[in-house]
């Protein structure tokens, strides 16, 4: 298959799809770019705005092929799995594939957002608000998005919402008591056989437990399903892709957090 990967480091949506891309076996050229110089808004050859801009999950992966741009870390996982003719990332059942889509939906409307936001304020922020102000208009101004540039401006600007950042270490919490019950009955992985639901959930997920203890401390199942994921052979392989020491502290801009609750 001729296709180019653009991703970040590998945490959030760029974990997911390089894991879903080393799970599939398909030989597409990885290429890496650093998601806070903004260079995802400048691709060679891309000036779609839907590819570079308007994907809900801010600065997520990109998947070029055939000279079309493709976003949106579970399609892409999808996508990759399908290619691949059947990877063993999606139940055939249908209305198990059902339950693995109604997982991962709530995953990238609630938990993603609530990730991405105390990742950035954790990790990022401080890098973002030292781009100098002239820097800083050049990459927004590359920005399509009106609630990408927010972003992207609130971190630059050190502005935090403290009722947004309560919200998100709410959303963290139920996103853990979820994945707990999940577990509770002994099984190994969330949906049954390892799937995508598994990837995007710990892709989120895996980061949030040294900023966000105390749910971790009293779900030993989760622990336990997070340790098993970490060591699945293609999450290993997407993680060695890391160029940085620790890719789970690495964040960018992410999801719009979700106004409706």
């Amino acid at each position: 298959m001729s296709a180019i990967l653009y991703h970040g480091e590998p945490n959030g949506a760029s974990l997911t799809v390089l894991a879903a891309l080393a799970e599939s076996g398909l030989d597409i050229e990885c290429r890496h770019i650093d998601l806070l110089a903004g260079e995802r808004h400048r691709l060679p050859g891309i000036t779609e705005a839907v590819a570079l801009d308007l994907g809900i999950e801010g600065e997520g992966p990109v998947l070029v092929t055939g000279g079309e741009a493709m976003t949106e870390s579970v399609f892409l996982a999808q996508y990759l799995d399908e290619a691949a003719g059947g990877a063993g990332l999606q139940p055939t059942d249908a209305h198990a594939r059902w339950e693995m889509m109604m997982w991962c939906r709530q995953i990238t409307e609630r938990l993603s957002p609530a990730a991405a936001l105390l990742g950035n304020l954790a990790s990022s922020q401080s890098e973002i608000a030292a781009i100098p102000a002239e820097g800083f208009a050049q990459l927004a101004a590359r920005i399509v998005s009106d609630d990408l540039r927010e972003r992207w401006q609130a971190l630059h600007d050190g502005r935090i919402d403290a009722a947004q950042v309560a919200d998100s270490e709410a959303k963290v919490t139920a996103a853990v008591e979820r994945c707990e019950k999940q577990l509770s009955d002994g099984r190994e992985w969330l949906m049954g056989p390892f799937s995508i639901a598994d990837l995007v959930t710990f892709s989120w997920l895996a980061a949030m437990e040294p900023l966000l203890p105390e749910p971790f401390a009293t779900a030993p199942h989760t622990q336990t399903w997070l340790a098993r994921t970490a060591a699945h052979p293609s999450v290993q392989a997407a993680l060695a892709k890391a160029t940085v020491p620790d890719p789970l502290r690495a964040w960018a801009p992410g999801p719009e957090i979700n106004r409706w609750g």
